[in-house]
């Protein structure tokens, strides 16, 4: 995890939120060879918890394996309506902060996906495409090295 040695994720986090009014604002990175390369969350601000620390990420499973699978940002305005109800369970920090409208971003180092940052709402319709825009146009300040929107264009 040297690569990540120099960000304030923390900083970066809490700026976001400041910055959004946001929710909630998590970051999931890819751990050590040492523990499998798991995709954990390992700094988020505005939980209502501590259980996101037990969340164990697979690729393609939950908002963040998803984004880490595809390399694509998700935006879900109502996950109520947009998400099935059966579906829910395999959204599990979805689930676990509460969180009703969110959108996740993947983080790019040497162009390959090594995390996924995840901002939302714990009300519908509140995260709308066109904040969802405005925040990955601003998170290019201080995730610069790590997000680069040129990967992500549809």
């Amino acid at each position: 995890m040297n690569e990540w040695a120099n960000v304030n994720f923390q900083g970066e986090l809490e700026r976001i939120q400041q910055s959004f009014s946001f929710d909630f604002v998590g970051i999931a990175l890819i751990q050590s060879p040492d523990r499998n390369f798991e995709l954990r969350w390992t700094n988020v601000v505005g939980n209502r918890s501590e259980r996101y620390r037990r969340i164990v990420l697979q690729s393609g499973k939950g908002v963040a394996g998803l984004v880490f699978k595809t390399g694509k940002p998700i935006y879900v305005g109502d996950a109520e309506t947009d998400l099935s109800p059966d579906d829910l369970f395999n959204y599990p920090i979805i689930m676990t902060e509460k969180l009703k409208s969110f959108g996740a971003v993947p983080l790019y180092k040497y162009n390959q996906v090594k995390g996924v940052l995840l901002v939302g709402f714990r009300a519908k319709r509140k995260l709308t495409e066109t904040i969802f825009e405005q925040f990955k146009e601003t998170i290019k300040d201080g995730f610069g090295p790590f997000y680069d929107k040129e990967m992500v264009k549809e």
